[in-house]
């Protein structure tokens, strides 16, 4: 194997291996993130219950009296509160499963069950950090076994492609009268 080709496949493996060794790192900084949205959530479910309990009702009878409004724009109020109630459980259920599994599960949860907007702005946000978890490890561990199988494909095929062009050169230069192309 030439020195360039070596390189070139020390590299895919390195850089495999770091690019997934933050999977961790992004499934903490989305964890973050989701608990910040349930924060702000439960800050206006909050609010929406004192003025509730204000007025002697309670959340449903609160929410039946915005259904049952002649008024749109209240009616629009009462589903945008429903709507609000509805993310923060699912966004709560999500970080209880989250906590509850195991750090290196947690990036494969969030990619199969995350919230779309939340892995978004983590995404767009993202700071990468030096694995220094078990998990990170692990993660760095499975890049590094994935570049390998990687550089090994492309290896492989850059292989084949200089044999089949070596090979079509000399069939084309012997049906030439040999030589013309080598």
């Amino acid at each position: 194997m030439s020195l360039v080709r070596r390189v070139v496949v020390l590299l895919i493996i390195v850089s495999c291996g770091v690019l997934v060794s933050q999977a961790p790192e992004f499934a903490q900084q989305y964890r973050q993130r989701l608990a910040d949205a349930i924060d702000e959530l439960t800050v206006i479910i909050q609010a929406f219950d004192e003025q509730a309990n204000h007025a002697g009702l309670d959340r449903q009878a609160a929410l039946n009296v915005y259904a049952m409004s002649q008024e749109g724009f209240l009616r629009q109020q009462g589903d945008a509160m429903r709507r609000s109630l509805a993310r923060y459980q699912e966004l709560s259920d999500q970080l209880d499963d989250l906590s509850a599994a195991s750090p290196i599960l947690r990036p494969l949860m969030i990619f199969r069950q995350g919230d779309r907007g939340i892995i978004t702005n983590v995404w767009r946000n993202f700071v990468p950090a030096l694995p220094a978890s078990i998990a990170g490890t692990i993660w760095a561990g499975t890049g590094v076994l994935f570049g390998t199988v990687v550089a090994a494909v492309l290896s492989t095929l850059i292989t084949l492609a200089a044999r089949f062009n070596r090979q079509s050169r000399r069939r084309i230069s012997s049906r030439l009268g040999g030589g013309a192309l080598q």
